[in-house]
């Protein structure tokens, strides 16, 4: 790889492991995956407030679900 790309691939690098700390700091539940799909949507023009409005909704969605099975399988153990 020509030196100028290499560096660019290393700053890049960088700056996403930056971003996942400061993520994790933030405790946003995002795995490195998710937090680069939404980079990636945020640096082709979604709306950044949006895009958090709709993480956060589903994350509470997952768990509202995640709950119920729970409490399903608590109710049909004890049948």
């Amino acid at each position: 790889m020509p030196e100028p790309v290499n560096h660019q691939v290393n700053a890049a690098r960088k700056t996403f492991q930056t971003l996942y700390q400061i993520s994790k700091l933030l405790n946003t539940n995002l795995d490195p995956t998710t937090l680069s799909i939404c980079i990636r949507l945020c640096e082709n023009g979604v709306n950044p407030h949006a895009l958090a409005t709709v993480v956060k909704e589903l994350q509470r969605e997952v768990k509202a679900m995640n709950d119920a099975q729970l409490e399903s399988s608590k109710t049909n153990a004890t049948k």
